[in-house]
């Protein structure tokens, strides 16, 4: 996690992100070593690019060294058409004024002898023609010039000019009053094809072409170039036309057009492909070395995250402020939160208890100082439904790579089960010292009722002694009598409660026999009469007529009966003087086979507890209560096949009932 600062200026934490499960990699395709992914690798695509790009430039290059191919060939048919004809229009011009030599001819204004020096054939001689010649209409020479009689600088131009090929130009010539269609001769002028090219063609096009005049066999008349055409040269003819019919005019490029592909811009695309291949090459190095990474590190999240759902432990960090920034899976349902809805919160925190939020911001302060200590410190917490919850927490510094505390990291344990333990084997262990000490009382009421049996028995034994002595006086008191004959009774009684008891906490068999359950309730009743008046308790019996018998011991539960009328007199106590304190004790017929006797009141009541919580050992309401009352009365009812329960009494106090089966006497009678 690295620091990120807030407006406060605090250092605070980004959260850590939640890893990423790893997945298995998805099938994968090489082509010409590219792994394709469903798509082209992402190294790979800057060098497709940079491809695509080269041969779109190098497709432009070749469609632009076409084009300007065509345009320098374009250029060429131009220039040639051009020089052409400027070249004919030349030799036109020169026809013209030949024409004009043959019609002085023909007036006879020419003698042979000074046809030489005529001013038109002297300025042609000087500008252009090599020679001219006067031929009759027989075909014989009549006179040719140049001639001796031209001045000397004259003669050495038309000697060097008459070197090489030439050209001639041709006009007929007749005398006048001759029929037009038939020459008196022919005038003919021959001319340099040298020096033609030299006077018509601009400086500008012959440092452009090489120009050559070539007859129908590629025999080259005249040339502005030293040598032959080379191979390499781009040319172009254009025929002469009528001025010379039988020769053509060819303009070769002086500049050697290389092709596209071997050109500078060509390597240097090329070489910026190899090195951008190295570097996509590299790159993809780098890319695997990455991907490796990553996938290690994906692994190592699926790690982190199974690790961390799997422990119980809760894990929290807070920033510098407190804030929480990042809480695991354990810590949200440890307190019954969303993860996204803990991350991000500020004290005070949904979980503290609401009774010790006082307490829990001095924790806070305290841990945020730095002084929590390192031995861990215990804390209540609230779940979100409610449940308390008892926490320890090991708070310890958060440091990131630089040395720089960013926050705290704190590990939870829920020790609320470990501290239910705990108080459930204090409660355990005071419940067997408890019970210790009722088996003691148990053995010494054993005893006692061992003793106290014979002591009862010696007092009926006289009891009945002194009633038999006294048996024949008349002059005994009747109230005497009846005195004895009850203290008789209570004898009996006394023996046979002392002798029941022996033999339940020595775990005899209770002596079940048919009895009548109204004949049980009245006698408990009975025994309990002078406490319920004194108590100011008033006690009503709905028993209905006609019960069955039962299949019981009727002293135990003439011992039940009473110990519920005592219960729920005891809980009369609570109300207030002078408030009515009433019990009702009722019996009826719960279907064919058992008789239920309920003991009701209009006292405080259960509060919402249960047979089972009434009847758990030593559980008591009482302050001088041992908690083994009801515990005796179920044992007692379950010996006899029935069963106990509690709940609410129409009377508005509680209402604690059982069962006793009906005797199979009494089944019979009632089959019969």
């Amino acid at each position: 996690m690295n620091p990120v600062p807030n407006p406060s200026g605090a250092s605070t934490m980004t959260p850590p992100q939640r890893p990423a499960v790893a997945v298995p990699p998805r099938a994968h395709t090489r082509w010409w070593g590219v792994r394709l992914h469903g798509r082209l690798a992402l190294w790979a695509w800057p060098l497709a690019l940079s491809l695509v790009m080269v041969l779109g430039v190098l497709v432009w290059m070749k469609a632009q060294d076409a084009a300007d191919r065509e345009s320098a060939r374009g250029d060429m048919i131009t220039d040639a058409l051009s020089l052409e004809a400027q070249i004919s229009s030349r030799l036109e011009a020169e026809q013209a004024k030949l024409r004009a030599l043959a019609d002085d001819l023909g007036k006879g204004q020419v003698a042979p002898s000074a046809f030489a020096t005529h001013p038109l054939v002297l300025d042609g001689l000087r500008r252009f023609w090599v020679s001219v010649s006067w031929i009759g209409a027989d075909g014989q020479l009549i006179s040719a010039a140049p001639s001796d009689q031209l001045p000397p600088n004259d003669q050495r131009r038309v000697a060097q000019e008459d070197a090489g090929m030439a050209g001639h130009l041709s006009v007929p010539w007749r005398h006048a009053g001759d029929r037009a269609d038939l020459p008196s001769g022919l005038l003919v002028a021959r001319y340099g094809a040298a020096v033609l090219l030299r006077q018509k063609v601009p400086w500008w096009l012959a440092s452009r072409y090489d120009i050559r005049l070539v007859d129908q066999s590629d025999v080259v008349l005249a040339s502005t170039a030293e040598g032959p055409r080379q191979p390499w040269q781009a040319w172009y003819r254009v025929p002469m036309g009528p001025s010379m019919p039988q020769a053509w005019l060819e303009l070769s490029s002086r500049e050697r057009h290389a092709p596209w592909w071997r050109r500078w811009p060509v390597a240097l695309m090329l070489a910026f492909v190899g090195l951008l291949s190295v570097t996509s090459l590299m790159l993809r190095r780098q890319m695997l070395g990455v991907e490796r990474a990553e996938a290690a590190w994906r692994t190592e999240a699926a790690w982190r995250k199974a690790i961390e759902d799997s422990v119980v432990v809760g894990i929290r960090a807070r920033d510098l402020d407190g804030r929480l920034v990042y809480v695991n899976r354990a810590m949200a349902d440890m307190v019954g939160y969303r993860q996204d809805e803990l991350v991000g919160l500020l004290p005070p925190m949904p979980y503290w208890a609401p009774d010790e939020i006082e307490l829990a911001w001095q924790r806070h302060r305290r841990n945020m100082a730095g002084l929590a200590p390192r031995e861990g410190y215990e804390s209540r917490w609230r779940h979100r439904d409610g449940t308390p919850l008892d926490v320890m927490v090991f708070e310890a510094p958060f440091v990131d790579a630089k040395g720089q505390q960013i926050g705290w990291m704190a590990s939870i344990l829920n020790i609320t089960e470990r501290k239910r333990l705990e108080e459930r084997e204090r409660r355990q262990t005071e419940t067997m010292a408890h019970h210790a000490r009722l088996t003691m009382l148990g053995e010494v009421a054993s005893t006692l009722a061992h003793e106290l049996n014979q002591p009862l028995s010696a007092i009926a034994s006289y009891n009945a002694g002194l009633q038999n002595a006294l048996a024949g006086r008349d002059d005994l008191p009747e109230r005497i009598q009846t005195a004895l004959s009850r203290q008789g009774e209570q004898a009996a009684q006394a023996g046979r409660i002392v002798r029941r008891i022996r033999e339940f906490l020595t775990r005899r068999e209770p002596q079940r026999e048919p009895c009548q359950v109204s004949d049980i309730v009245h006698s408990g009743v009975h025994l309990l009469r002078r406490d319920l008046a004194r108590h100011g308790v008033t006690l009503q019996l709905a028993l209905d007529a006609g019960l069955p018998e039962v299949e019981a011991d009727p002293i135990l539960i003439e011992q039940v009966v009473v110990n519920l009328i005592r219960n729920a007199s005891d809980a009369l106590q609570a109300r207030p003087a002078g408030a009515v304190r009433r019990i009702d004790v009722q019996a009826h017929l719960a279907g064919a086979g058992f008789v239920v006797i309920a003991v009701h009141d209009n006292g405080p009541g259960l509060h919402g507890q249960g047979i089972e919580t009434l009847c758990a050992p030593f559980h008591t309401t009482k302050p001088e209560g041992m908690g083994m009352g009801l515990a005796i009365c179920r044992s007692i009812v379950e010996l006899h096949y029935g069963a106990m329960d509690a709940g609410d009494s129409p009377l508005g106090g509680a209402v604690v009932s059982f069962t006793l089966p009906v005797a199979i006497l009494s089944i019979q009678e009632d089959n019969s």
